[in-house]
């Protein structure tokens, strides 16, 4: 005899069969598993002020300087939060920042040398990590992740479906 259970109860076996499988439970955990990877490294050699948190915003600086409204847009903050980050980024030594010589209420954020160094430290970092992706998952399968994850920001952010 089948016995029919409501749809909309919850089960918690259920429950812990998708949960293994959500997106954004995998992205999580693969999020906490490369900062835990990569700041303690970036620690052993001179950055020890540095939080992973701090590449959604330094990421996003390009190289002919980049003002805090377009950062602000890019790292996806408020204007004032972005204003405090800058703030703090500049007495860590990270960035710099220059009058906007076309609109003189606004500055232009550059990375200075600390920044630029840190990016260099970072990518060894980065590089490790992949490696050890790669050992776990193969070469090719990590490429095919990276490539699919690529293809699907992109689309999104674009707004195509």
């Amino acid at each position: 005899m089948f016995v029919e259970t409501d749809k909309d109860s919850f089960d918690f076996t259920q429950f812990q069969a998708i949960r293994d499988r959500s997106i954004g439970r995998l992205f999580w955990r693969l999020k906490r598993f490369t900062s835990a990877f990569i700041e303690p490294r970036l620690h052993a050699i001179g950055f020890t002020d540095f939080k992973m948190s701090y590449l959604m915003f330094l990421a996003n600086i390009e190289e002919g300087g980049t003002t805090n409204n377009e950062l602000a847009k890019r790292a996806c903050v408020t204007k004032q939060m972005m204003s405090k980050i800058v703030g703090l980024l500049e007495a860590e030594g990270y960035i710099y920042t220059q009058k906007n010589p076309s609109d003189s209420r606004s500055s232009i954020i550059f990375l200075n040398d600390r920044g630029k160094e840190l990016f260099v430290s970072l990518k060894a970092c980065m590089q490790e990590a992949r490696d050890k992706f790669d050992s776990i998952v193969g070469h090719d399968r990590m490429e095919q992740v990276i490539d699919t994850m690529v293809e699907l920001a992109n689309k999104l952010e674009n707004g195509e479906q």
